[in-house]
């Protein structure tokens, strides 16, 4: 009997030890290791504490919007607007600064622009029945223009008691737009496993008709997940503006790939009910790590852009493969179309 027992914990512990392996987290955490070490060959710069602190927080701002991205993926939509709400929330809040307001309530109206616009794109999703794809791409444009309208295209200035957020440091060097980042990764992950409300995005996500028989409010869900997405790209901008000490309406130009892109390379599925926080605080890790690599290597910044793209892809043709749905490229299918084909 113990001989059993003892077998029993033996093939537990094996199989436990197999699924973390299998985890795409556990192999996003190795791709990330193994090209670290490589680069620290070619350059031994990267590997030191000050570069390595400076990678985390050059990811900050795309890894604060990726949790949001990934909540709003796995419900299976996607937002394209971040990076115009991101620099809306900043500016709405150097211009509340500008006009006498107090600078944590200044704050507060930029990260609640970020909201309210959220809660307009899901609003439209739900109750339109729009696809997210067009009502964000809607709103990339409306968020930019109406940036552009209240800076008239000049420079916010942030508020100096502000700065900590986005120039400050603790323990040694540690950057404070470090640690809310890591603070909002891990509340996003309990978030997402430990909460009714990521258990509902997750139902939705895999199933929408079975979540609305099971008594799911899916139209209340999906509207939240795009609140709350609209909510830490406000976090976002607060923290990408007091980085530079501006908020300026360019803000943000380009982040919506980035942001897709580390979700969907840290396990987020294109097609919707899978993804993971902590994988796309890895994903984040990994485009930060690359960009650090081109420039401690002094490669080309189009090879850069093409190295990233790939990487967007490969991951994926991975998420597809895992969910089953590349079989016909396996070779006995191959060759059956084949033999097919020469008996036609």
């Amino acid at each position: 009997m113990k001989a059993t027992v003892a077998q029993r914990q033996e093939r537990s512990w094996k199989d436990g030890a197999l699924s973390l392996v299998k985890r795409q987290e556990t192999g996003l955490l190795g791709v990330i290791i193994v090209l670290a070490l490589l680069v620290s060959l070619a350059n031994e710069n990267f590997l030191r504490k000050d570069n390595l602190y400076n990678v985390l927080q050059t990811v900050v701002v795309v890894g604060i919007i990726a949790v949001g991205q990934t909540f709003v993926l796995i419900a299976k939509e996607i937002d394209l607007s971040v990076g115009s709400v991101l620099a809306l929330s900043a500016v709405s809040a150097g211009a509340a600064y500008g006009n006498g307001v107090n600078p944590w309530l200044a704050m507060a109206i930029g990260i609640g622009v970020g909201a309210l616009s959220g809660f307009a794109v899901g609003s439209v999703v739900v109750l339109g029945r729009v696809s997210s794809f067009i009502v964000t791409l809607g709103m990339l444009s409306i968020a930019r223009g109406l940036t552009q309208l209240l800076t008239g295209g000049l420079p916010q200035s942030m508020p100096s008691e502000l700065s900590f957020i986005g120039q400050g440091r603790v323990f040694g060097g540690i950057p404070i737009s470090v640690i809310i980042f890591l603070v909002l990764v891990v509340l996003g992950q309990l978030l997402l496993t430990r909460t009714v409300f990521g258990l509902r995005v997750t139902a939705i996500g895999d199933n929408d008709a079975a979540a609305r028989t099971g008594g799911i409010p899916v139209g209340r869900t999906r509207i939240l997940t795009f609140v709350l997405i609209g909510t830490l790209a406000g976090v976002a901008g607060i923290v990408f503006a007091t980085q530079v000490g501006v908020a300026e309406a360019q803000a943000g130009m380009g982040y919506e790939l980035d942001v897709i892109a580390a979700a969907v390379i840290g396990g987020a599925s294109l097609s919707g009910g899978r993804g993971s926080i902590i994988g796309a605080f890895l994903g984040a890790c990994l485009l930060g790590v690359l960009r650090n690599a081109f420039i401690l290597l002094a490669l080309s910044p189009f090879l850069q852009q093409l190295s990233i793209g790939l990487v967007i892809v490969l991951a994926a043709l991975f998420d597809q493969w895992r969910q089953g749905n590349l079989r016909h490229l396996s070779p006995a299918r191959l060759r059956q179309r084949l033999v097919a084909r020469q008996k036609a």
